[in-house]
């Protein structure tokens, strides 16, 4: 290019500056990617090494490349699997034995595979507890670029057992670079664990400060470690103080998880309970089949399943209502069949329905097996949701807690909003008054039957999510579920919500300082007194015909 005139000149001296800094970046990057690459060939060739030195220093170069590749090879070294192969003095992995060898794939390249014919042929890279760390914090330190900040967090944590002086310096450094507060806030308290162990009384006592608010295991094992082994009474002091009000943040922590746990079982227990606590209410019948119509549509869940084995996610929705179908069905069916027979006769109808109880556990045994039966949970309801590194919800106890509540609405809406719902009040507060007015008693006890047996299908389809599908799952929660209507007023939907999670909330606090099955029996006992003082539970029904 020619430049001729004064502002042509001035053009290209612009465009050669530019093209000059291209070549200067591109410079740069050729000579990072060939500084990162000689790295990562020296770790190669060290990590064949035949002593712990030698290994020791491929793990270093390693853990200062930036080669992608260097966090899988360090991953397969901790995990015993980092092999080399003598003769070709290449680093391998085995994929399985084959005869009296091996056949084996390049640590690199996978694609390319080796056949040995003798296992002496190849020799384990070995690591001892020492080594171990070192590539424990080798990973974290390549994990601590990685644009995840939930990665970063994890690599910062795995430090804290061992940092030193070097790693209170990288810690400074990454500090100064971070965004993120809550990465910023795990790399602080890596200083302060650092200046615990090896600063001055003045930088003790201002890590302690730090360290305050943090509930991560490893700062409280470092705060004991002070008062166990620190000689200045100053710093002794504070430490102790400090670890007093951890120890009573996770002790309250404890206790939203214990109420939490609480919340999560009275949920299983009114969806268990609330269709009875319809049946029970209108027709005042002893339904002892009810834990069978919770089983049928726990094993609908489980055929649904099977029907859709690609789309577990969708499958739980579509076994919602095909569960409450199966199970209002068979509901109607018995109170058709057998129970609209023996009205007026409590004994008969409660030995009726042990009956029926036997013969659906026994036509499921015929059908599935007597063997239970595993029902697949979605991904999106496994895991936790981590509040604090002491605290954590489990999805699917979440989302039981909330399809309870919904199920509950929704019935709730039922009763109160629609003619059905109309009339199952009328004939559960005055039957001969609901039938003088017009109201067909008969049909409104099979629907309501079939009602309560639905809903008791959906809290089937709950509780596949939480325990294994067997013949014997509903008899674990028919005592309860009586327990539940009873205490907090039969045919009341409000009562037994209430009922129910306070149950749940007492057997989940009682555990601890009794044991599951005392814990059970003093909830057992508590009713039976609450029940000689108010027989009609905590919210007794209202109406001519309740007394009745």
């Amino acid at each position: 290019m020619f430049c001729f005139r004064k502002h042509d000149l001035a053009k290209c001296k612009s465009k050669l500056e530019i093209v000059s800094m291209i070549m200067l970046l591109i410079g740069m990057l050729a000579s990072a990617t060939a500084w990162s690459d000689t790295y990562f060939d020296q770790s190669m060739v060290k990590l064949q090494g035949k002593n712990f030195k030698r290994v020791t220093e491929g793990i270093d170069l390693l853990a200062q490349s930036r080669d992608e590749r260097s966090e899988r090879l360090l991953k397969t070294l901790l995990a015993g699997d980092l092999y080399r192969l003598k003769k070709e003095k290449r680093l391998v992995t085995i994929i399985e034995e084959v005869g009296k060898g091996y056949l084996l794939a390049d640590i690199l390249d996978t694609s390319k595979t080796y056949t040995v014919s003798s296992k002496r042929k190849v020799k384990r890279v070995a690591i001892n507890n020492t080594l171990r760390t070192k590539i424990k914090a080798a990973i974290a330190q390549i994990q601590l670029s990685d644009p995840d900040p939930a990665k970063r967090s994890a690599a910062v944590i795995s430090l804290f057992d061992v940092v030193d002086d070097n790693q209170i310096a990288l810690f400074e450094t990454l500090y100064k670079q971070e965004k993120n507060e809550k990465v910023r806030s795990l790399i602080e308290s890596g200083i302060a664990i650092g200046n615990l162990k090896t600063g001055s009384v003045v930088e003790k006592l201002a890590a302690i400060k730090t360290l305050e608010d943090s509930l991560e295991p490893t700062v409280r094992n470092a705060l004991q470690t002070v008062v166990n082994d620190e000689t200045e009474k100053r710093v002794i002091d504070s430490a102790t103080k400090t670890l007093a009000k951890i120890d009573k943040r996770i002790d309250n922590y404890a206790l939203m998880e214990t109420l939490f746990f609480g919340l999560s079982l009275g949920s299983v227990l009114v969806l268990a309970a609330i269709g009875l606590a319809i049946t029970f209410g209108v027709m005042g019948v002893i339904n002892m089949a009810h834990g069978e119509l919770i089983m049928l549509g726990a094993y609908t869940t489980y055929v649904i399943q099977l029907i859709m084995p690609n789309n577990i996610g969708a499958s739980l929705f579509v076994a919602i209502p095909a569960a409450f179908l199966v199970s209002g069905l068979v509901g109607i069916a018995i109170e058709r069949g057998v129970i609209r027979h023996l009205y007026g006769r409590p004994l008969e109808t409660l030995l009726a329905t042990f009956g029926l109880s036997l013969i659906l556990q026994q036509a499921v045994r015929s059908v599935f097996s007597p063997l239970n039966r595993s029902v697949e949970t979605p991904d999106w309801m496994s895991g936790a949701l981590e509040i604090n590194p002491v605290f954590s919800i489990t999805y699917n106890r979440l989302y039981i807690i909330i399809f309870c509540l919904i199920v509950f609405a929704m019935l709730f809406f039922v009763l109160k909003k629609t003619t059905l719902g109309l009339k199952v009040r009328a004939v559960s507060q005055n039957r001969a008054m609901a039938r003088a007015m017009g109201v067909r008693s008969e049909w409104v006890d099979a629907l309501t039957f079939g009602l309560g047996s639905g809903v008791a299908g959906v809290a089937g389809v709950a509780l596949s999510q939480l325990t294994n599908v067997g013949p014997n799952l509903g008899q674990a929660y028919i005592i309860d579920s009586f327990m539940v209507v009873v205490f907090g007023g039969v045919g009341n939907l409000w009562g037994t919500l209430v009922a129910g999670m306070s149950l749940g909330v007492a057997n989940k606090v009682l555990e601890p300082m009794s044991g599951a099955v005392l814990a059970k029996i003093l909830v057992l006992i508590f009713i039976i007194l609450f029940i000689q003082k108010k027989p009609r539970g905590l919210f007794p029904q209202k109406g001519r015909g309740a007394e009745g």
